[in-house]
């Protein structure tokens, strides 16, 4: 009866996630899915972190984050059958803390009441299609920058990390201490990950975490803080949104500063991502990408009603791609990840940054081939991609880097006079770019 039960229900996954039609099986899906969430894991104590300093209560916010990285890639796995996770985005909740409320001077029951009303705007327009044609209006040239730029912010990331990058006053970036743990065990994990999957080995990236943590573990670098223990209270900020507060006139520059982060933030994410995971069609347009958008606007309205600030789709979400996950069924190993950290929180925050540093690095480095699809003859399209690409990680936003994409396509093809090849729904978004940069 077991044996027939278990039969069942592998069925039942392959039919309706498309196993067999996108090349892939119940195991690489669940290895790619634990890949993503040791990848993301770490956001469950660096939001809590940086919300806290609201004077949210950390304890609560830990759970929040959780709770709402566990429905937000549930819903995306379910509904869109993405191979991508979602999370409170490490960006949104500087935002929230150090602009809103540490910087205006805002409650941080207002600020979550921005993000829940940010959150049903995006809900709106993304049943509107709206979204869905802003992003199927990027140029393929762009795409390809969008997801290069994304392998370079992965990188920048894993880098400043581990330190191997540190800020310096005169020249902005600098090499750091090579010689410190942190940099030597990333480089070493980088490596180890990097012959593994030379050699053919399945399972590369995870087994380089985990491998890595062990040693981290061993040489006393990291402290292991145990197996399990009971999830704090989530009262403190649960419903706690103020949203009369947040629709006061005084908030409107934060809800929008919100609306278009988060729009331009997930485009860029799914497409990078998604050009990884074989996601765009002919066309080089995403497929089910309505449901995509429509999963990433309702995991903003549930984490803003859980307690955190905006939610979104991560773009670690690569390193699962890169492990072989390409259906929604890596999303929702993700998702029931996040719920079991709920209780094994104690060994989730003993896996230490620079075993999962390793492992950005290595899936940052693999994405940059993107670039070798761009029409190199014409430098009207490779410029403004190859900005785009950079400007990324320099500017330390995705959404940033593609408005400087934007802006730069349609301003070479008018100088080039071309501007036949750039469609309405591009001069607009230039032009929502440029307000943007000017008066938000």
């Amino acid at each position: 009866m077991k044996v027939q039960i278990h039969t069942k229900v592998q069925k039942y996954l392959t039919r309706y996630f498309s196993l067999e039609a996108n090349d892939t099986t119940i195991q690489h899906e669940v290895l790619a899915g634990v890949t993503t969430f040791l990848t993301m894991v770490y956001i469950t104590v660096v939001n809590p972190s940086i919300l806290s300093e609201t004077g949210m209560d950390f304890g609560a916010v830990f759970v929040a984050t959780c709770l709402a990285a566990a429905l937000g890639s549930l819903i995306m796995g379910v509904y869109a059958n993405y191979p991508v996770a979602l999370a409170p985005g490490m960006g949104q909740n500087a935002f929230f803390t150090y602009g809103i409320v540490l910087g205006m001077g805002h409650t941080w029951q207002s600020g979550l009441g921005a993000v829940f009303i940010s959150g049903i705007i995006f809900m709106i327009i993304s049943i509107l299609s709206l979204r869905e044609k802003i992003i199927n209006a990027i140029p393929k040239s762009l795409k390809l920058g969008i997801s290069a730029g994304i392998s370079f912010f992965i990188i920048l990331i894993a880098l400043k990390g581990s330190h191997i990058i540190v800020a310096q006053s005169s020249t902005l970036l600098t090499l750091g201490d090579l010689s410190s743990m942190s940099s030597l065990f990333t480089i070493m994990g980088f490596a180890f990950i990097v012959g593994l999957t030379a050699r053919g080995v399945k399972g590369a990236l995870i087994i380089g975490i985990l491998t890595i943590t062990l040693l981290g573990w061993a040489m006393d670098l990291v402290v292991f803080e145990g197996i399990i223990s009971l999830p704090p209270d989530i009262a403190p900020v649960l419903m706690k949104m103020d949203l009369s507060a947040a629709l006061n006139g005084s908030m409107i520059t934060v809800i929008l500063t919100l609306l278009l982060v988060d729009i331009f933030d997930t485009a860029g994410t799914l497409i990078g991502v998604g050009t990884q995971a074989n996601l765009l069609n002919s066309a080089g347009k995403l497929t089910r990408l309505q449901q995509a958008l429509l999963a990433d606007s309702t995991a903003t309205v549930a984490g803003a009603a859980l307690g955190t600030s905006s939610t979104t789709s991560y773009i670690e979400s690569a390193a699962g791609i890169k492990a072989g996950g390409r259906t929604g069924l890596t999303a929702v190993v993700t998702s029931g990840l996040f719920i079991l950290c709920l209780l094994f929180a104690p060994l989730a925050q003993s896996i230490p940054s620079f075993a999962t540093n390793a492992a950005l690095l290595f899936v940052g480095t693999t994405m940059i081939q993107s670039l070798k699809d761009l029409d190199w003859t014409d430098l009207t399209e490779y410029i403004p991609a190859t900005l785009t690409a950079i400007m990324m990680p320099l500017s330390y936003s995705i959404a940033d880097g593609l408005g400087i994409g934007f802006m730069s396509y349609v301003a070479i093809k008018i100088a080039s006079g071309r501007k036949d090849q750039c469609s309405l729904a591009l001069y607009l978004i230039a032009i929502l770019f440029m307000a943007k940069f000017v008066f938000l």
